[in-house]
């Protein structure tokens, strides 16, 4: 049962490195250091929308419309960190 411990852990931080660097990403498109056209910063972008986009759209539909700023990414890091403090206050049920 550690082990599934574990593997959620691993699970939670990889996703949370993903929301990072997709936060971080954005900026710098943003800014116009990173430029999408290029054939790599393109396929990385695609790639964390792909992949986040799914948990972004249903945190979107419950927040209110803030016009152009986006705090799920924010909301999305607070309930991983919620969840990753659940997961080590509870071990002992997993042990």
């Amino acid at each position: 049962m550690l082990t599934i411990l574990q593997a959620l852990l691993l699970i939670l931080g990889v996703l949370r490195f993903f929301v990072i660097a997709h936060f971080i990403m954005s900026w710098l498109i943003r800014f116009e250091v990173l430029n999408i056209r290029q054939e790599f910063v393109g396929q990385v972008w695609y790639g964390l929308e792909r992949i986040l986009d799914p948990i972004y759209s249903r945190i979107r539909r419950i927040m209110p419309d803030l016009g152009g700023i986006d705090l799920s990414p924010i909301v999305v890091l607070v309930g991983i960190e919620i969840l990753r403090i659940f997961l080590i206050n509870n071990m002992s049920a997993f042990i």
